[in-house]
Formats: C-alpha cells, sequence, structure tokens
C-alpha cells in the first residue's frame, strides 16, 4: 500500500511507498526506524485512521479498503493504543473502559462493568476504578488506554510508541502489560523506540525506512546480523560526522573543532584529545599524499566504539602498501589506538582507527 499527503501548496508528499507484508495470528512485530520514515503513517493506515491511498489491506479474507465495509467492524477487529492515551477526561477509568463496548457490543451495562474490572486488574488499575484521569500518572493511564482496547476483543492490537510521552519512571509498568499481552498470544503491532524490548518480545522487527519496510527479520537478525547499513546504523545507535577535503587548503583547524563538539554531544569527550591526534598525523604526515578524501568520525552507542575513518577514492590498495611508504610514521598512531583497519569499499580504500 502507499500512503500521500497532499501539502498547503499544491504539492504532495508520498509517507508509505509500496509498503508490502503479511501478519500471521499471534505474531508481535515491533516497527523501529528514523523519525519521519513511516512509522506511525502505517498503523493509521492499518486501522483506517489515514486511509492508504492506493493498495490492500486483507483482514479475515476481506479487503478492508473495499467500499462500504464497515469500520465498527475493523475497529472492533483492531484495537489501537495512542501516544497520548486518548481518554475521555469527563469519565472515571471504569467508565472509560466501558463506554465503548455499551456502544458496539451487545452486552449489558453489569456486563461491560465486569468485565471492565477484571481487564482493569488485569493492567493493575482496579483499586483506580473510579478515579479521574487527572488523578492518574502518565503509566497509570496508558495502562487503562490498554483495558479499555481490550474490552472491544480485538484480533489485533496497534500499540504507537506507547511509552514516549511517559517518564522514565513509568515505562516499565508499561511494557510489563504489554509482555504479559505476547506471552497470551496477542497479535501485536508495536512502534517503538525502546530496543531492547523490541529485541525481547518480539516475534518479528520491521525496519522502516525511507517510506519502505527496509528490513523484516527475527530480533537475532535485526539486532545483531542486519543486512542493510542503514539498519545496523540505527539499532547499534552510530552518530558519524563526515568531512569532505578537497586539497591541502581544506579548513582542518574547523573539522577538528566539529569533532570535539561532536565527543561533547555524545559524551565521548575523554577521547576528544585522541581524536584530535590522531586526525592531526593522518592528515599531515601518513596520507598526506592523498587528496580528495572522506573523514569520517563515528560513535556506536550500543558497542560502545569510537573510530576515525579516512576513505580515499578509486585507492585499490591499503596506502600503507605504497612504494616508498615509511612505516616509522605509523608509529604514532598505533600508540594511539586500539585498532588500525584497512579495507577496500565500493568506491576505494579506507584506513579506520579505532580509539
Amino acid at each position: 500500500m502507499t500512503k500521500t499527503f497532499s501539502d498547503p501548496d499544491g504539492s504532495t508528499h508520498q509517507v508509505l511507498k509500496d509498503v508490502s507484508c503479511e501478519i500471521e495470528k499471534g505474531e508481535v512485530i515491533s516497527i523501529i526506524g528514523p523519525s519521519g520514515t513511516g512509522k506511525s503513517t502505517f498503523l493509521r493506515a492499518l486501522n483506517m485512521m489515514d486511509p492508504p491511498t492506493s493498495g490492500e489491506i486483507i483482514l479475515d479474507g476481506e479487503n478492508i479498503l473495499e467500499k462500504g465495509y464497515p469500520l465498527n467492524k475493523l475497529r472492533q477487529k483492531v484495537g489501537m493504543v495512542f501516544q497520548s492515551f486518548n481518554l475521555f477526561e469527563h469519565l472515571n477509568v471504569l467508565d472509560n473502559v466501558t463506554k465503548v463496548p455499551l456502544l458496539l457490543r451487545d452486552i449489558t451495562k453489569q456486563e461491560a462493568e465486569e468485565e471492565a474490572l477484571t481487564l482493569l486488574r488485569k493492567v493493575g488499575m482496579a483499586e483506580k476504578a473510579n478515579a479521574m484521569p487527572a488523578d492518574l500518572s502518565g503509566g497509570q493511564k496508558q495502562r487503562v488506554a490498554i483495558a479499555r482496547c481490550l474490552a472491544m476483543h480485538p484480533e489485533v492490537i496497534l500499540f504507537d510508541e506507547p511509552t514516549s510521552a511517559l517518564d522514565p519512571t513509568m515505562v516499565g509498568e508499561v511494557l510489563s502489560v504489554i509482555r504479559q499481552l505476547a506471552k497470551e498470544g496477542m497479535t501485536m503491532l508495536i512502534v517503538t523506540h525502546e530496543m531492547k524490548f523490541a529485541h525481547d518480545v518480539s516475534t518479528r522487527i520491521f525496519f522502516m525506512y525511507g517510506g519502505y519496510i527496509h528490513e523484516d527479520g527475527t530480533p537475532h537478525q535485526i539486532f545483531e546480523e542486519p543486512v542493510h547499513s542503514a539498519t545496523k546504523a540505527f539499532v547499534q545507535r552510530i552518530h558519524k560526522l563526515v568531512f569532505e577535503l578537497e586539497g591541502h587548503d581544506a579548513d582542518s583547524l574547523s573539522m577538528l573543532s566539529d569533532m570535539s563538539k561532536f565527543c561533547i554531544k555524545y559524551n565521548i569527550a575523554d577521547k576528544r584529545d585522541v581524536i584530535e591526534q590522531i586526525s592531526t598525523e593522518m592528515l599531515t604526515n601518513v596520507l598526506y599524499d592523498y587528496r580528495p578524501m572522506t573523514v569520517r568520525l563515528t560513535y556506536g552507542e550500543l558497542k560502545d566504539i569510537t573510530a576515525v575513518d579516512f576513505m580515499i577514492k578509486d585507492l585499490t590498495s591499503s596506502p600503507f602498501q605504497a612504494e616508498g611508504f615509511d612505516p616509522k610514521v605509523l608509529e604514532p598512531i598505533k600508540a594511539l589506538a586500539k585498532e588500525i583497519i584497512e579495507e577496500p569499499t565500493k568506491l576505494g580504500y579506507r584506513v579506520k582507527v579505532v580509539v
């Protein structure tokens, strides 16, 4: 399916681009990826809150995009939990959970309230049945929202960043409820930035990038053996700073200043002096004869790896093997670095210095 939005100036912006997948009953799929890649739009399209521009959505053998498909039927089958809770502020907790089932399901008020209390116990909120939303914490509101969703007996639940609006101390209480639902076999799609949670609870992971499902695999594949570089960069939280040095007159002092700011920003200031020394040595002594050159500083949060890459376009072999190269110029680098890696790339050759 695709989803295109119209901008105020009359132009269009395609958020979802030929997204295609099959989801089996009982699967727990976490949807991860950078902001602005269509994750929330994908969920809202599945629930017809923002209907797709084109394509099909097949649920229980029926295309819900066909004209005349009853949305009330869809809402009963596919529940959604939002990041902003969306509770009825004028109703107490119990009434929040019973309101929609009383409207759409053929049950009595007594039946609805008995079931609501059972669901509130499930999420640890039974003692707050008579409380108003204004008296609840963010984590408590989200647990009520989950109980309200469960009251419709959905076949699938869509979670749109269910912990993003919460204080960090409250995240765990909501994630524990979702974990329990996963153990019970509930089919769920979860847009989340909680990587450890996604790894632990999911049967599959969708990595979305640029409006596509860029990679689809098991938690082990996505987090340990990703196929695409964009997936690897995201799950390992790789931050990078790139400089293009066309000639010897390039502003290397500005580059070193930006590297210093990068180190402060990502809490690796203790490596700042080493990075500056290595960069200076490589550019003025070791690789002085090679221009143009791309210099890239990277920091991977997941594995706590910091490196400076020196990439030389169209070079086919290591510069350290070039005729006339003096190995002694590498000694200062070796004294500062944890490792020096020489490797070919699609565009040329790279020397990677791990610090």
